[in-house]
């Protein structure tokens, strides 16, 4: 008990200080210690995780207490909405109620579902065929079986990875059913968080500093090859002109999406300043403006292509706008979303 009276002790000094234990006042704000502090529990708890294997009992009820702390302060953000109310003499009042706010009230019980489903496909493996086997150390679990061999050859860039062995003759068909059925649950939590994801992103404002850091020219952005590319075909069509590009690996592919999402929004601003629209209008769907403009047919196709690249490559990281939106918006979001990327 005491333990966990310290704990809150010390999560609710983090959070009245931003981080900053030197008490100077320099701490970041409410929105970013709560998501720091669910990415260091994450890095905590299953930073070490390598193996499909039942949690650590301690480490298991470690996340659910302090998750359950972390995200109450979401039980406190609230909006109101009107709401009938009858007196007693049987007139009808409007009244203004609070509640969760919609986004968490919606988002944040289908992430913890989400999270649940992770555990429970852990906790599956806990009577499993196969086993590892650190890598250069696998003598040690040589007795288990008489004999063993190597599922996954590792890399020497991934030496860290422990190695899955399994018995001479191979898993049984029920053990490679299994496996491949919590194979195909990960997937679709996956692809579930991330529409969760993205509906939470699209829905955030976009920040004045990122507005602010727009290059002035989408070409010079994305470079004369992509911008011919784009300009001068008369059906556009993004998978091709991935496929015409030499990606060589996640890393050139973020950088890519990053230049593209900022050439989007430049060409966005100049389609809203050629037809006497506000910058406001950047952040909506540009529905009034012309559609054969220059600025907004290459904006659609630039938009396109980020799809097509965030479908091809399904790991890719945050780009810097993403980054952006989390950063300088509101907590409740920013909690949704540091729940996401763990």
């Amino acid at each position: 008990m005491v333990t966990e009276l310290e704990m809150m002790k010390e999560r609710f000094a983090k959070l009245l200080l931003g981080e900053d234990m030197s008490g100077s006042g320099k701490g970041v704000c409410t929105a970013v210690t709560v998501s720091n502090s669910i990415t260091n529990l994450y890095a905590t708890v299953f930073g070490q995780n390598l193996r499909l294997e039942p949690l650590n009992p301690e480490k298991k009820a470690l996340w659910k207490r302090e998750m359950n702390c972390l995200l109450s302060v979401c039980n406190y953000i609230v909006e109101f909405t009107p709401k009938s109310q009858n007196l007693g003499n049987g007139a009808a009042v409007k009244i203004m109620e609070s509640r969760q706010r919609s986004d968490i009230y919606i988002n944040l019980p289908a992430l913890r579902k989400l999270d649940a489903m992770l555990i429970e496909i852990l906790d599956s493996f806990e009577d499993r065929e196969f086993w590892y086997a650190e890598q250069g150390s696998m003598s040690s679990n040589s007795s288990r079986t008489g004999s063993f061999r190597r599922v996954v050859k590792r890399s020497d860039e991934k030496w860290w990875v422990p190695v899955p062995c399994v018995p001479p003759s191979g898993l049984s068909e029920k053990a490679r059913k299994h496996l491949r059925h919590k194979r195909d649950c990960a997937n679709q939590i996956h692809k579930a968080a991330m529409a969760i994801n993205s509906s939470v992103l699209a829905e955030m404002e976009i920040p004045d500093s990122y507005l602010a850091s727009l290059p002035k020219s989408g070409r010079a952005s994305i470079r004369d090859p992509i911008y011919r590319l784009m300009y001068t075909a008369e059906k556009f069509s993004p998978e091709r002109l991935l496929d015409c590009l030499d990606i060589a690996s996640e890393h050139e592919a973020l950088e890519l999406a990053d230049r593209v999402e900022a050439s989007m929004y430049t060409w966005r601003r100049k389609a809203c300043i050629s037809h006497s629209k506000s910058w406001g209008m950047v952040k909506d769907l540009m529905s009034d403006v012309d559609r054969s403009d220059k600025n907004h047919m290459l904006a659609e196709r630039a938009e396109s292509l980020l799809i097509a690249l965030k479908q091809r490559y399904p790991e890719l990281a945050q780009t810097s706008l993403d980054t952006c939106k989390i950063q300088y918006n509101r907590v409740g979001k920013k909690a949704i979303c540091a729940f996401f990327f763990q």
